[in-house]
């Protein structure tokens, strides 16, 4: 008997998830049993993908970087990453920003359901503002001094010292360049081998993937707000997702038109780390099977993948940025501001930036988006309009950020003469017994 799809495996989680979540809710005591029985299972299986997040970028971005052994290859190929995740970001802003004027979603709120929404939120909304006021407090060179941990193991402690790990792996590997080869080769073959093991750690943990996702699901879905919240916020949602599903067809052209690969071909083979970005809302806990599945299933060399995925992770946040230019001009319309072309020029060049400093986590994106608030002079507790449909919206921009990294891993690969043939023909064979 033929073995069902691994992306099939993962979809069917994800709806009997919610199908299991919405019957809990009609019980007494359903949404207790779902919390403290299902949803554990959830967090073990996030916290095993987090758990090699760390040891998967200093093993893939050593053996990557030291893998050049050339130091203009490196800058060559982080230039153009740089530039395109950039360049994307901007797109992305300017979509979301475009949509926004166009739809005006944020003139459907009316003054009930604004003062109801503030009152449930107010809390959260002011958390997640003292976290922005810290970050506007230090100085305008504080975001390089942060680069740069002073503490390799203290940095590789927390996954959203992301940019801390990526600076040592890059750090390290080019001093395994620059000393002689006869030195250099003992230690490459432990990062090599020790990659190995990492990727087939990824192998073990993606069976448990189906059962992951459904607990996620189905523990969303009870600790979900009133669905007459939803309402109001409906013309939102749908916004920052049309907007999201343009960025995926973006992609989806940017890869045909350089790489001449179908879309079919794409989807398939990177459709378990979106459905798994998805389920987590984490693109730093969906790395290591973006990596797997862009190094053996869409041809890209393991030089590059190496290099501009873990990158990806935390400085590509093209779905989160366009999110903070829509949430930024909701916001402003809920309380009726009308903002200038200057103001929304600004919201542009403050998201990309914010994105590039925003951890690869859940809940990152909302911080970052006090700093646009901030920029764009709108009202910081207006975050708490769009707190009872965050959590939606975030598993599906942490989608698009995945989709974009694997985008632009593709194209880099291929101006760099390092896109192949696909290594497992069958795109589901990794995970068959």
């Amino acid at each position: 008997m033929k073995k069902i799809a691994l992306h099939w495996q993962i979809l069917l989680g994800m709806v009997l998830g919610v199908l299991v979540g919405l019957i809990m809710t009609q019980f007494d005591g359903g949404s207790e049993i779902v919390r403290d029985w299902i949803k554990p299972l959830g967090t073990i299986f996030i916290n095993s993908l987090k758990l090699i997040a760390v040891p998967l970028i200093l093993a893939s971005l050593i053996k990557g970087v030291s893998d050049l052994k050339d130091i203009s290859k490196l800058s060559k190929m982080g230039g153009r990453t740089i530039g395109i995740y950039i360049a994307t970001t901007v797109i992305a802003v300017s979509i979301g920003l475009l949509l926004v004027n166009i739809i005006k979603p944020g003139n459907s709120i009316t003054p009930e359901t604004r003062q109801e929404l503030v009152q449930n939120y107010s809390g959260d909304a002011a958390k997640y503002a003292d976290e922005a006021i810290k970050q506007k407090e230090s100085g305008p060179l504080q975001a390089l001094v942060d680069i740069v941990p002073d503490n390799i193991f203290g940095a590789a402690s927390e996954n959203k010292n992301m940019l801390q790990v990526i600076f040592f792996a890059i750090f390290f590997g080019i001093g395994l360049i620059l000393i002689p080869e006869k030195k250099s080769k003992p230690v490459k073959k432990f990062f090599d081998g020790f990659n190995e093991v990492i990727l087939k750690m990824i192998d073990l943990i993606m069976l448990a993937a189906p059962f992951g996702v459904f607990a996620l699901l189905a523990a969303l879905v009870v600790e979900s707000p009133s669905i007459d919240l939803f309402k109001a916020l409906i013309w939102y949602a749908f916004t920052v997702i049309l907007g999201l599903a343009i960025m995926i067809s973006f992609y989806n052209g940017m890869v045909f038109l350089v790489t001449k690969k179908s879309p079919s071909f794409f989807f398939k083979g990177i459709s378990p780390a979106q459905l798994l970005a998805f389920s987590t809302s984490s693109s730093a806990a969906t790395l290591p099977v973006t990596m797997e599945r862009v190094t053996e299933h869409l041809g890209v060399d393991e030089e590059v993948s190496s290099f501009v995925l873990p990158i990806g992770a935390t400085i590509n946040m093209d779905g989160t940025s366009l999110y903070q230019a829509v949430a930024a001009v909701f916001i402003a319309q809920a309380f009726g501001m009308d903002l200038s072309l200057g103001v929304q020029l600004g919201i542009i060049v403050t998201a990309t930036l914010a994105s590039i400093g925003s951890a690869a986590v859940p809940g990152a994106g909302m911080v970052m988006l006090v700093i646009v608030l901030a920029q764009a002079g709108i009202p910081e507790a207006g975050l708490a309009l769009i707190f009872a449909i965050d959590r939606p919206l975030d598993m599906c921009r942490t989608t698009v950020n995945v989709t974009g990294d694997a985008t632009v891993s593709m194209i880099v690969a291929k101006s760099l003469g390092k896109l192949n043939e696909p290594k497992v023909k069958d795109w589901d064979d990794t995970y068959k017994n």
